[in-house]
């Protein structure tokens, strides 16, 4: 901005207004509106006008079965699981007014912010097989290639926001944190995959950032072993937030907006 109302800032919830001589540093008044949830290991009443969702890594190199992972012989069935999940759980979040952040994998061609411990990860020989790889696709996970774009079944909508990390976290070397404080939310919903992975290091993140963290258990998943998702979903009640399905959210949203 500023737009033609005389608002100064990055979206109209953390703006402030311009008026002749005089500039009004009073962000806008948001009344809360708030929703109650059954939750894991409490019920949680949240407040939708400080909550965002973040989708990590739902991506074709990630989740399709003609993406990267699968052509390194990853069964992906798993990583698929999130997809009918999301596809129902975005519109009544988007019509609740909760912004939607897309967090995905975007390398820089030239992979120059990738440090060897990242690049080792995903090719431990060194033969190049990793981030960056060549693909029919495009480049692994190279940012604006098919391969990072987002998995068929999942639609974005005007509005969505789009963060590209680099990091298992994607509040690493990211705007991830900027963007969330500009948005003035305090509550975050995590989907997507691995949830053990990048979604379980971007929310301990969030966390110790002093966001509270809840995490869609049928809205992620893994492609690692089943212990890996309990141990995931137990440290999430027990240290960080809290897990809730996406039925008892939809349900939630229903009765508050009712």
């Amino acid at each position: 901005m500023p737009d033609a109302q005389g608002l100064i800032g990055p979206n109209p919830r953390n703006a402030w207004r311009a008026d002749g001589a005089t500039v009004v540093l009073a962000r806008p008044h948001r009344e809360p509106r708030p929703v109650t949830v059954e939750a894991l290991p409490r019920t949680v009443v949240a407040d939708l006008t400080a909550t965002a969702l973040i989708v990590v890594d739902m991506q074709n190199d990630f989740c399709s079965p003609d993406g990267w992972l699968a052509s390194i012989g990853v069964d992906v069935t798993p990583a698929r699981a999130p997809i009918p999940v999301l596809a129902g759980l975005l519109p009544p979040l988007r019509a609740a007014g909760v912004p939607v952040i897309w967090l995905n994998w975007g390398n820089r061609p030239d992979r120059a912010n990738l440090p060897p411990g990242v690049l080792h990860v995903y090719d431990p020989d060194g033969t190049g097989a990793g981030i960056g790889a060549p693909l029919p696709g495009g480049r692994v996970l190279e940012q604006d290639s098919p391969s990072a774009a987002i998995v068929a079944g999942l639609e974005t909508a005007d509005g969505d926001l789009h963060v590209s990390k680099y990091r298992m976290s994607g509040f690493q070397d990211t705007e991830l944190d900027s963007v969330l404080r500009n948005l003035r939310v305090d509550t975050l919903l995590f989907t997507g995959v691995n949830a053990d992975q990048c979604v379980l290091a971007t929310l301990m993140d969030a966390a110790n950032l002093g966001y509270d963290v809840l995490m869609v258990e049928d809205g992620v998943a893994t492609t690692s072993p089943a212990y890996c998702m309990d141990a995931t979903l137990y440290n999430v009640r027990q240290c960080f937030g809290f897990t809730l399905t996406a039925e008892a959210l939809k349900d939630a949203l229903k009765e508050a907006l009712t």
